[in-house]
């Protein structure tokens, strides 16, 4: 059958009229969509969650406290093998330092993320977050799905158990990272050893019934197809149904970017900005019970995140003071914005901004 454009206009009223959109209907609208029809419909969605015009943002850091790896991602351009004379494990005090001068600078969280380190035993985790929490008044969003599986692992402990342990150790959130595309199919081409989709929902279901705070990501562009993409979206989608009836605690986000491509072995073809823009449109139509998604300027630029602005996204991300990963990959985007640069792109584009925590609480507002 051919689809036409009353087709997805169609299906926009039905976004709209506050219905839930199916995965054939999300992937007709990102391939055959008009661009401007879909920036209109995502923006008035953002409109409604968001009424008073407000774009957040969070001043933050990204730890990572070690780039040695055994996953062995034919995308990442940070890891390094055990064994190779560039891998390293920063110490406490260095860590410390890194807090320090992010407190200086008004930051309220760090996102402590490393490798998947073979050899760390649950007491090297437990006594970094003990140390960190005795000292500092930061919140510590630590680690990732693959990160906890493999301390499980090690540890030979169920996983409920591992993340109760460093919840009360001081871990007070699981971010979403490594969920890139949640399909078996792309998940073995690019990442075989890094678990399957199952298992990434399963360490985040795990961390919302303990209470911690958790994000939901996507990084697309590694030749999967839309309705992969859309499957993703609508895992995610599940799993919020889920856990919101659960306890309430559901994903606080969900955030979406371009694979990069340079200097790392996978290769392949950089995201350009109207796919990107489709997607995050696409994401605000379909994830109907996220109240939060945010632009990603680090992997995009400043200019197109600010475009996203108007295609759904209601948070402009982070300061990212310090960011190793996507910068790597060669993403050339710039690895740091100043709370100050943040809140005036914000208003450029025509908001008002307001600085947030983890859990997008507002915290200051700017005129």
């Amino acid at each position: 059958m051919q689809h036409t454009l009353t087709d997805t206009t169609a299906i926009i009223k039905k976004a709209l009229a506050g219905e839930r959109l199916s995965l054939e209907e999300g992937a007709l609208l990102y391939e055959r969509g008009d661009l401007e029809e879909l920036r209109v419909a995502a923006d008035s969605m953002r409109q409604r969650r968001h009424p008073e015009g407000l774009v957040t943002f969070l001043v933050d850091r990204n730890i990572n406290y070690t780039n040695v790896c055994i996953i062995d991602c034919g995308f990442c351009a940070f890891y390094r093998k055990p064994a190779s004379p560039e891998g390293y494990l920063l110490t406490n005090e260095q860590i410390g330092h890194k807090i320090e001068e992010l407190l200086a600078w008004g930051g309220t969280r760090i996102l402590l993320q490393g490798g998947v380190h073979p050899y760390l035993k649950l007491n090297y985790y437990v006594d970094l977050l003990h140390y960190i929490k005795e000292r500092y008044p930061i919140q510590t969003d630590a680690f990732s799905p693959i990160e906890v599986q493999n301390i499980a692992r090690i540890m030979k402990r169920p996983q409920v158990e591992i993340l109760h342990d460093l919840h009360v150790a001081g871990m007070d959130g699981l971010p979403g990272g490594g969920a890139e595309i949640l399909d078996d199919h792309i998940r073995m081409q690019i990442s075989p050893h890094k678990g399957s989709w199952q298992e990434w929902i399963n360490s985040m279901r795990l961390a919302q019934r303990e209470g911690m705070t958790t994000s939901a990501t996507m990084v697309f562009g590694f030749g999967e197809s839309v309705p992969e993409r859309m499957q993703h979206l609508l895992r995610l989608r599940e799993l919020q149904d889920e856990s919101i009836a659960y306890n309430g605690n559901g994903f606080t986000s969900f955030i979406c970017w371009g694979y990069q491509p340079e200097n790392t072995r996978l290769g392949g073809q950089k995201v350009q900005g109207e796919e990107y823009l489709r997607m995050v449109a696409s994401a605000r139509l379909l994830l109907d019970n996220f109240a939060n998604l945010s632009a990603s300027w680090p992997s995009h630029g400043v200019d197109l995140a600010k475009q996203a602005l108007h295609y759904g996204a209601n948070d402009f991300g982070s300061t990212m003071m310090e960011e190793n990963v996507v910068s790597a990959a060669g993403s050339g985007t710039g690895t740091c914005q100043s709370p100050q640069t943040i809140i005036h792109h914000i208003q450029e584009s025509g908001f008002q901004a307001a600085k947030r925590d983890s859990n997008y609480r507002v915290l200051e507002r700017y005129a």
